[in-house]
């Protein structure tokens, strides 16, 4: 198959998702009000809660939800052939992921922009959203912690990647500025500056690492960086939202949009076959890199792609404060995640370019792929051309790199520059995974600060900086230890599984308060794709425990497992509990209002 169709394909699903579904869902089943004030406008502080411009602010949100999951998951997902991974992730990004982030998104606004936890505990009652607290802050830990790992290892010892992110960060705060304080409201003005600046760092990358002294003084160690990377979470999680988060975050949507946009060109330029077969026999299971059969292992290893709940975070996190009308919520909620879709379909392809052999060597360990029967075939001239050895290096990263320097490379004009589209696609993908780190990183501030504030009422209020200070360092510290011990690689499994669970928990919650703004006929929405990962995410953890953890003796794994699977299917059993209540009542369709809960959702 040419990789073309499939991009193509994808395209014109996407487009006619967002025309038709995410607009019906967000003006017939949610009935958005572009005149009801939101928590941006109605709390406006300057510090979390501000009003921002919905271009701006889906450049923000993109940023941060669009992290690992979609550039890994699908390289590790072709393992099964390319025709399973692009099915769900054109199926499940439409009804399952852009339908979780848009109705998880609106929540959040209706309740000031409170978190999942919150709502949970206002929806269904307060054990479910005291139990869902805990679970959604460990959650949270883990996926900064194994994120930052995949910057750490994407990092290390390459000084062109390392000047280009940090470059990111001085250009956001010029941008905040200027947007903020010397032009209020230029956006365009500031996305010009951001550009241009972030073009520059971009393409003197390769004489900075050329350069004696400052490569010298930018090759980082994996300790160096396991160091910084949490104290940029903590600096960014303390400062104003529209100093550094935002702006950071939506420069880095030009970088992470526009090297799609140019991989999309290549495609349609070079026009490569797609190598991997459309199902492999691994369906079945016995896969030399996911360990498991298509079911359940596709969806959990694919993730961020087609469904996520860390979306649950930042759209009840950072974005719900910053949208300045309910007109925007389809745009950044729906539009958002179909775009995250896009990018998972672009990883796939870049991966599934590659020769069979040539992926496996990559992505398998070397005396795993000794027993497959396979040998290389252009692997030693692909490292030769980008200077790096490239076999036995799994996760998906380096795979996806020489994926997309292969089709870049390929563009007339382009031959012999495989090495130069090499490294800037490991430091792409670096700047993709770290925007969500900042983001994730203020996000659990909240959180932490809503769970202490219900012991000490002081930490509720949102102005108070030791409060800010005080609860930064407590989650960045829980996340960068297991960063700097590098620990918590030995559970990426289980923030696979975590994350599906969480995304599932968000699907049930948005049901529960479809059904309690009287609009019952319309629950299946969100009831259809959260019931059915209910047994996906719970097999999953399941064969996780038994064929991955216990062999290997993992009782750390085990009893993490267990613990978020309790806590989960504790939520879930409140929730269904509700959903009979609710249903057993014969009303008619009715909005919020009329139902009594005016008062609970939001300023008017």
């Amino acid at each position: 198959m040419n990789a073309l169709t499939l991009v193509f394909v994808a395209l014109c699903v996407f487009a006619l998702a967002y025309r038709y579904y995410g607009l019906f869902i967000a003006r017939k089943v949610l009935v958005i009000d572009p005149k009801r004030a939101t928590p941006a406008v109605a709390f406006e502080d300057g510090h979390d809660y501000h009003a921002t411009n919905k271009y701006v602010i889906f450049g923000h949100h993109f940023a941060a939800i669009a992290a690992a999951g979609p550039l890994l998951g699908p390289v590790l997902a072709a393992q099964f052939g390319f025709l399973p991974g692009a099915l769900w992730i054109i199926i499940g990004a439409v009804v399952a992921g852009a339908v979780h982030d848009m109705v998880v998104l609106f929540a959040s606004m209706r309740y000031d922009g409170q978190s999942l936890s919150y709502i949970a505990e206002k929806l269904i009652g307060k054990r479910a959203g005291t139990v869902a607290s805990f679970a959604i802050l460990f959650i949270l830990t883990l996926t900064l912690a194994g994120l930052s790992i995949a910057v750490v290892n994407a990092m290390f010892s390459s000084p062109w990647g390392a000047w280009t992110v940090f470059c990111t960060i001085p250009i956001a705060l010029l941008m905040g500025v200027y947007m903020h304080v010397i032009r209020p409201g230029d956006v365009t003005g500031g996305s010009i500056m951001g550009a241009i600046l972030l073009f520059l760092a971009v393409i003197t990358g390769p004489y900075v690492a050329e350069h004696p002294t400052l490569s010298s003084w930018l090759t980082l160690s994996k300790n160096q960086l396991a160091i910084f990377i949490p104290i940029y979470g903590f600096v960014a999680s303390v400062l104003p939202v529209w100093l550094l988060l935002c702006p950071r975050d939506y420069l880095s949507t030009y970088l992470k949009l526009g090297t799609i946009a140019m991989l999309a060109v290549g495609i349609f330029l070079v026009r490569p076959d797609l190598n991997m077969v459309a199902v492999t026999k691994y369906v079945h299971g016995g896969g030399p890199i996911v360990p498991g059969s298509v079911f359940p292992f596709l969806f959990i290893t694919i993730a961020c792609g087609a469904l996520s709940g860390f979306h649950a975070i930042i759209g009840t996190g950072t974005t719900p404060k910053m949208v300045s009308s309910e007109n925007d919520i389809p745009f950044v909620g729906y539009g958002a995640m179909l775009a995250e879709g896009f990018v998972a379909i672009m990883a796939l392809v870049a991966a599934c370019v590659l020769v069979p052999a040539d992926y496996f060597a990559i992505n398998a360990a070397p005396a795993v792929y000794a027993k497959l029967g396979m040998t290389p075939v252009h692997l030693p001239d692909l490292g030769a051309a980008v200077g790096e050895q490239l076999q036995g290096r799994p996760g998906g990263a380096v795979s996806l790199a020489v994926g997309m320097a292969y089709i870049f490379s390929s563009i007339p004009y382009m031959q012999g520059l495989m090495g130069y589209w090499y490294h800037f696609a490991i430091m792409f993908e670096a700047v993709f995974i770290l925007t969500a780190v900042d983001t994730g990183t203020r996000v659990g501030r909240y959180l932490l600060q809503e769970m202490i504030g219900k012991v000490i009422p002081k930490f509720q209020e949102k102005k108070w900086i030791p409060g800010i200070i005080a609860t930064s360092f407590l989650f960045t510290f829980a996340w960068g230890y297991l960063v700097y011990t590098g620990d918590i690689s030995t559970i990426w499994p289980l923030f696979g599984m975590s994350n599906q669970l969480l995304a599932t928990c968000g699907l049930i919650v948005g049901t529960t308060m479809i059904i309690t703004m009287g609009r019952k006929k319309y629950a299946w929405i969100t009831a259809a794709p959260g019931l059915f990962m209910v047994p996906v995410t719970m097999t999953a953890g399941y064969l996780n425990i038994v064929d991955n953890f216990l062999p290997k003796g993992l009782w750390l794994l085990v009893t993490l497992s267990v613990i978020l699977m309790v806590l989960m299917g504790l939520v879930f059993i409140e929730a269904f509990k509700k959903w009979y209540d609710l249903l057993s009542i014969e009303t008619p369709s009715i909005g919020a209002e009329e139902a009594g809960l005016a008062e609970e959702i939001g300023p008017k």
